[in-house]
């Protein structure tokens, strides 16, 4: 059982239109009466709670009288595998992240969110090493996990079809080529590693370059969905020329 708090993430989840579970309440306000029509509308079914079941069942407090519980996802964007997307691409611009080590639900979810709003085509995440928290992600993302499609693959692999159906394969390093200096048209993949640890060898050694950002600040580095969400720019931006 998956669950969703925040009325954006709930109202994204339900106009998915690709869920099954019930919508719990605890309130009646204006938007909650908006979100239990629309639930009515995809066939979710409304059940009146208790603010204290639903804190038991989300594990928060600040759920604001509403949850959405899913039971079960059909057609979900991230059931799909890399060489399913590859098979389907035609086009010759696309723009896919890896995931390498980002273990932060809210990091995650910030990178969902920005995959969303710069198109990304696909995002890849290992099985392992990756984070979990549903209800964190879903919350932080603000509903785009369900508008992103995200693969579970071996990285290694999928650096390697990748290159083999024409991207171009960037691992993030702050000691690498600034990312204005280097071609992100067509066919691009950017590899993010965790914070501290980064990308890993195997990875940086199979991708073609080193990707970083010009930056004159004083501190080491910038959050990992900062740097995924500037770059991710940095590719639609040239694309765009």
């Amino acid at each position: 059982m998956e669950y969703i708090t925040g009325f954006h993430a709930i109202e994204e989840a339900v106009r998915a239109g690709n869920i099954h579970g019930k919508l719990y309440l605890s309130k009646s306000g204006g938007r909650h009466q908006k979100i239990e029509q629309e639930a009515r509308s995809a066939g979710i079914k409304s059940v009146k709670s208790s603010d204290d079941e639903i804190k038991r069942l989300s594990g928060t407090e600040d759920h604001r009288g509403i949850m959405l519980a899913i039971e079960e996802r059909e057609s979900s964007l991230q059931n799909i595998t890399l060489r399913t997307f590859l098979k389907n691409l035609t086009k010759d611009k696309s723009l896919v992240l890896l995931l390498d080590g980002i273990t932060d639900p809210h990091n995650y979810g910030a990178i969902l969110r920005s995959a969303d709003q710069f198109g990304v085509d696909l995002i890849i995440i290992p099985s392992r090493r990756s984070a979990k928290d549903s209800e964190i992600i879903g919350k932080t993302s603000a509903g785009a996990r369900e508008f992103v499609s995200v693969a579970v693959e071996n990285l290694s692999r999928s650096v390697e079809l990748l290159k083999e159906a024409g991207f171009w394969v960037y691992a993030a390093d702050m000691n690498g080529q600034p990312s204005y200096k280097l071609n992100l048209k067509g066919r691009t993949a950017i590899v993010m590693g965790s914070e501290g640890a980064g990308v890993s060898k195997i990875i940086t050694e199979k991708s073609d370059d080193i990707i970083s950002i010009p930056a004159q600040g004083h501190v080491d580095s910038f959050n990992v969905s900062v740097a995924a969400g500037i770059l991710m720019y940095e590719a639609v931006r040239q694309n765009s020329l």
